[in-house]
């Protein structure tokens, strides 16, 4: 059952629960996680970026730590940005649609993020959260979720190709949130980026410019010189 937000939950209250859940094992959508349960996000309340992605991976499931792999190297390249800025809580969230390893099918590829996530979680978690300044979607998965969380599920295209290359209208479609559908930064998405060369010449110049803006935006807020107006959904310039 999906739970709705409410005005009482806090982002701290949230991820002790979040952190705690083993719905995946004990109440399932279909069959069980076959894995302990290790719930993985870095969220705070004074991010201005967030990172959608899928679900953790092998080694994410082993650290702890989100994008701890090849894909973490390569997104984190495509922001420009290190490791220490890439986990600084601070400044990036981290919350993928599953939050999970959800385990691996018989020909060793990543099942998909489990259902249980979304439905319990999603909604008041990003409810208890002030907007973001940009939210990078990884994944068919994520963008589904974010684009009509925000309103803009008419921009999903029919592939991924298609919603990627959209980029220019998607990232301004929003009032207050710049939002950027991505391919996986897998290895085995480098075909895909052979083919279609336009993503690192034009969308990543774009990207990295952002990125910058929203930390800048976010040290201020961290030094004290910013304050939220929640009745008009904007920050500070």
């Amino acid at each position: 059952m999906t739970q709705k937000p409410t005005t009482n939950d806090t982002v701290a209250d949230l991820l002790q629960q979040i952190r705690r859940c083993r719905a995946c094992v004990e109440t399932p959508r279909g069959l069980p996680l076959p894995h302990e349960p290790r719930p993985v996000l870095h969220v705070s309340a004074t991010a201005r970026i967030l990172v959608a992605s899928q679900a953790p991976g092998t080694r994410v499931h082993a650290s702890g730590r989100s994008f701890t792999d090849a894909s973490g190297d390569r997104l984190r390249a495509w922001m420009g940005v290190d490791d220490e800025t890439f986990y600084d809580e601070r400044r990036i969230a981290i919350a993928a649609m599953g939050f999970c390893f959800p385990g691996q099918d018989a020909n060793g590829g990543d099942l998909p993020p489990r259902r249980e996530c979304a439905a319990l979680w999603h909604d008041r978690l990003f409810a208890a959260l002030p907007p973001f300044d940009l939210i990078l979607t990884v994944g068919r998965a994520a963008q589904s979720y974010h684009f009509r969380r925000l309103g803009l599920g008419h921009l999903l295209a029919g592939g991924l190709s298609e919603t990627v290359a959209a980029w220019r209208a998607i990232r301004t479609a929003h009032p207050v949130t710049r939002l950027y559908a991505l391919p996986h930064p897998s290895w085995r998405n480098t075909g895909w980026l052979k083919r279609n060369p336009w993503f690192e010449a034009e969308v990543l110049p774009e990207l990295r410019r952002d990125v910058r803006a929203s930390l800048d935006r976010a040290a201020r807020l961290c030094e004290g010189e910013g304050t939220y107006k929640k009745e008009t959904a904007e920050w500070p310039k």
